[in-house]
């Protein structure tokens, strides 16, 4: 790899029939809302707080009126996660191609890994995209994500059908992370 680069595997899965066997159990103490708002500074904390390990930056690189764009698009719906101590997660679900849908990103903070908060936002994620006229969901993820998150989504019933690499400027050198993020990725340069 040159300097400054990195390299990701990406695994695409679809599912194109809703979840069979109903919506499991809520969780106690967690809510989802429609976000609310265009605030780019807010979002911005949000998608940090979730991603930055996971190295998330295409939304921390956009202008305040690209987010705000994307934020205020009625295809594009966008939930926040909480529980009883604030926000601890995010969900975007994209419906501007006829008949799918895109889950674009869905993730916790570090607290509430672990704690059942991603099986009941990927649940709530499933009945709102299903409860939208739509044929297919999908949403694609790579090596450099939670080491579980391709079983994560294969558990929900999403099949994988494509695979790529996918080259990029590390975000930690290009400035849209901080170096200390990922430790666990190497920066190269």
């Amino acid at each position: 790899m040159p300097s400054g680069k990195l390299a990701s595997a990406v695994t695409c899965l679809e599912m194109c029939e809703g979840p069979t066997g109903g919506v499991a159990a809520e969780a106690t103490g967690l809510s989802l809302a429609r976000w609310e708002g265009d605030d780019p500074d807010r979002y911005r904390t949000l998608f940090r707080a979730v991603g930055e390990d996971w190295l998330w930056f295409s939304r921390l690189v956009l202008s305040d009126q690209d987010l705000r764009d994307l934020l205020r698009d009625p295809a594009i719906e966008t939930y926040v996660l909480s529980d009883e101590g604030g926000e601890v997660g995010l969900v975007e679900l994209d419906f501007r191609q006829p008949d799918e849908c895109e889950l674009v990103f869905l993730g916790v903070i570090k607290r509430a890994i672990g704690r059942g908060a991603g099986r009941f936002l990927m649940n709530r994620a499933l009945a709102i995209a299903w409860g939208h006229p739509i044929k297919r969901f999908w949403l694609h993820t790579c090596h450099l994500d939670h080491p579980g998150a391709l079983a994560f989504y294969q558990r929900f019933g999403l099949r994988p059908y494509a695979y790529w690499v996918e080259v990029f400027d590390d975000p930690r050198i290009i400035g849209g992370l901080p170096r200390s993020v990922a430790p666990h990725v190497p920066i190269l340069g």
